[in-house]
């Protein structure tokens, strides 16, 4: 055979491979920090200016009932990483889990695992070794080294929960560069940078978490005469964390721009979310009820928006409930990767490109269990002590129940009819509540929960000594 004949045949058969390749999705997932589920423009919001997140909304599919796998930080992007609930990997809280007063606190909490353990394959590790390029821009806050678990490229992550000062030098978070910059102005500098990188025939994965709007609120000067003088809207008020917020919406219009830019958005697919609740010492979720930290609606409650251009169809809402474990299997449909670990969320992929939901994923369980204690209560939680005690709850259907450990008491809410949890209706649905007890005690053996028993003894004996002295 001759050498051109050899060459071509050669080409053709090896062709269809390379476009296979080069046709993979790029994948982009925008992680915000303590964003609050009606903190947007598109969520409802009329404070908050957020024209590039209202204009990617509308490019997509919008879920209205977009959960978070936990009420703060470091157990929600466990779990979103590792499809997992917190059962499995045991991050519950950041830091420990005694949190507040011991005398508060009736039980002892389980202890908190602070580093997520690498024997858990998270997806960025699975996309890398299915020949992607892998890059996190900001936030990791699992280990001090994001680079062990499945990043090519680190801009600025480490153990850290947030930095110790948006403005130079930003204490706790290092990031190489003219350190002269708004801190998640110059995270997003350099993830451009790798966005430009980003020319071969290899799909990359870029996890852009830049910190933002995670406290210290700290106001961008330039951004601070929008909000001067604008009316409050509904509890939304806060001017400087308005400017931080805008800001993260002027830097996702830059990332946007710079795929554009590279030709990389024909072939992207977005997710745009934050990790749990907005803080309600800064911002309001009404009509969901409390913050970050609560595992009312609005702790775990948030914004959620999936975008993919010609697969996706634009300008779609879904009531669906879907939550950040759900990420995980089903970016492994998204590139083409059948062979991952066990996780606990479903894939949404099909309904995404048809909008037609499998039965699984109306009729499923969605769970959230914490035994642990969070301080910082408030009048929305009705405890002035605690956002969270030990407890459990379950969402199916339109129906939540809460179940508190301390007590054993429940309280059971028609989320369709009282989407700020304000009436517990546990007394007129006996059978409702009992169905759904039975689904936590069947789940907590499945999952092998970690039981909360354990009295504590200086609340006892505080306690003891107290009714002595009546």
């Amino acid at each position: 055979m001759k050498k051109p004949l050899l060459l071509t045949l050669c080409f053709l058969f090896v062709m269809p491979y390379l476009t296979m390749a080069q046709q993979k999705p790029n994948i982009i997932l925008i992680n915000m920090d303590d964003m609050g589920w009606r903190d947007a423009g598109f969520m409802g919001s009329k404070f908050y200016e957020t024209p590039v997140m209202d204009k990617l909304s509308k490019q997509g599919m919008v879920f209205t009932n977009g959960y978070a796998s936990a009420s703060n930080c470091a157990p929600s992007r466990a779990s979103m990483l590792s499809g997992l609930w917190q059962t499995r990997h045991g991050i519950y809280t950041v830091g420990t889990s005694e949190r507040g007063d011991s005398k508060n606190r009736k039980l002892v909490p389980i202890k908190n695992i602070e580093v997520l353990n690498p024997d858990f394959k998270i997806f960025p590790q699975l996309l890398k070794e299915n020949g992607y390029n892998t890059c996190i821009a900001g936030k990791w806050h699992m280990s001090n080294n994001p680079l062990s678990y499945g990043f090519d490229v680190n801009i600025g992550g480490s153990h850290a929960g947030s930095p110790k000062s948006y403005y130079p030098p930003y204490g706790n978070v290092k990031i190489d560069g003219p350190n002269t910059e708004y801190l998640t102005d110059l995270i997003t500098d350099k993830t451009i940078d790798y966005i430009k990188t980003q020319k071969s025939s290899k799909p990359f994965f870029l996890y852009y978490a830049s910190y933002g709007v995670h406290s210290p609120i700290q106001k961008v000067d330039s951004l601070m005469h929008k909000f001067k003088g604008k009316a409050a809207d509904d509890g939304q008020r806060n001017q400087a964390y308005a400017t931080m917020l805008n800001n993260e919406d002027r830097n996702i219009g830059r990332v946007l721009q710079a795929l554009e830019d590279q030709g990389l958005m024909e072939n992207t697919l977005i997710i745009f979310t934050s990790d749990n609740g907005g803080f309600n010492q800064v911002t309001w979720q009404h009509p969901l009820r409390a913050g970050k930290g609560s595992y009312f609606e609005g702790g775990t409650r948030v914004p959620l928006v999936f975008v993919w251009k010609g697969k996706i169809k634009a300008g779609t809402t879904s009531d669906l409930p879907v939550t950040n474990l759900d990420f995980y299997p089903t970016l492994m449909q998204v590139a083409g990767i059948k062979n991952y670990p066990k996780v606990d969320g479903n894939s949404v992929y099909n309904y995404l490109l048809t909008q037609k939901a499998e039965k699984l994923l109306v009729e499923r369980p969605l769970y959230w269990y914490f035994p642990i204690y969070l301080e910082g209560g408030n009048t929305e939680t009705n405890d002035r002590i605690f956002r969270t005690r030990p407890g459990e709850t379950v969402r199916k259907g339109d129906w939540k129940l809460h179940r508190y450990f301390e007590n054993d008491s429940v309280a059971l809410y028609n989320l369709k009819n009282d989407i700020g949890e304000k009436n517990n209706v546990a007394k007129q649905n006996p059978q409702i509540t009992k169905d759904l007890l039975a689904l936590l005690t069947s789940w907590e053996q499945k999952v092998k929960a970690p039981a909360v028993t354990t009295l504590n003894k200086d609340y006892i004996l505080l306690n003891t000594k107290a009714n002595q002295e009546k």
